[in-house]
């Protein structure tokens, strides 16, 4: 759940972070364009770490989801339309 999102986000920004780093370390004494490679895909990282990171999984409860009670009836939200198309007060 929420440690599993944490882990994945954490090893995507370490994967960043290394890359960035060993490509101005040594990466361009070899090989420029290599290094500003590594760069560009270091760049791309964080956003898709982000993504990674906010995803919610099956198991996972929201935020705004009550818990669920087998016994119970799904509850209506206030300005939920009925059936008949009417607005819930």
């Amino acid at each position: 759940m929420y440690a599993r999102r944490r882990r994945r986000y954490f090893a995507l920004m370490a994967v960043c972070l290394v890359l960035f780093v060993s490509a101005w370390a040594f990466v361009r004494l070899w090989s420029v364009p290599a290094a500003i490679g590594m760069c560009v895909v270091a760049m791309v990282i964080p956003p898709v770490a982000a993504i990674v990171g906010n995803r919610r999984e099956p198991d996972d409860r929201w935020w705004d989801e009550p818990p669920k009670d087998e016994n119970e009836p799904p509850a209506e939200r206030p300005g939920q339309r009925h059936g008949d198309g009417r607005r819930r007060r």
